[in-house]
């Protein structure tokens, strides 16, 4: 039976922090499905750095949803992974999503949180106090907030939770979320 992976998301995620990850865990032959606020096309976005001090952001591709987060049963899934972007900040709003993200921790499952995910898990600050994990460095008041430690580094492995910086830490990112699926 192929392990199960849950994306969580919403318009304004982050293009390749959605795609990557999908595709990605589609070649290792797992499951993958992404659940959002509703089941429909999302609509991606591209951030990067042309010259400004901060990010800038343009259309990306959509992307199906196959499921609302209503209709989300954690239990069926062997790892989350939560994409950045702008979606984080309005999906953690809802109130199904810190629920399944809770389940993850309580069970021990893989989590891999990039970028702007840490906003996310501002809404299971049980789960994040003493931990150390990494995000974009905006992130880093929120992070510090629930309790953690914010970690300099691009790429932080701390048990189960696989953080990463942003999309060009991809490639470690998940390798090492892949791996903990994979255990």
């Amino acid at each position: 039976m192929s392990k199960k992976v849950l994306l969580l998301a919403g318009d304004a995620v982050e293009a390749l922090e959605i795609y990557y990850p999908y595709f990605r865990c589609l070649e290792e032959g797992f499951d993958v499905q992404i659940a959002a606020p509703s089941k429909k096309q999302l609509q991606t976005v591209i951030h990067d750095f042309i010259g400004w001090d901060t990010y800038t952001e343009s259309k990306g591709y959509l992307i199906e949803s196959q499921l609302s987060f209503e209709e989300v049963n954690p239990e069926e899934y062997d790892g989350l992974i939560i994409p950045g972007g702008r979606a984080p900040e309005y999906i953690r709003l809802n109130e199904h999503v810190p629920q399944i993200v809770a389940h993850f921790f309580e069970k021990n499952k893989p989590v891999g949180a990039i970028c702007h995910a840490s906003l996310i898990l501002t809404t299971v600050k049980e789960y994040m106090k003493g931990r150390e994990l990494t995000a974009y460095i905006a992130c880093k008041p929120d992070v510090e907030a629930t309790g953690a430690t914010y970690i300099e580094n691009h790429l932080h492995v701390e048990g189960n939770l696989v953080s990463g910086h942003a999309w060009p830490d991809l490639p470690g990112f998940m390798r090492e979320f892949i791996k903990q699926v994979n255990q």
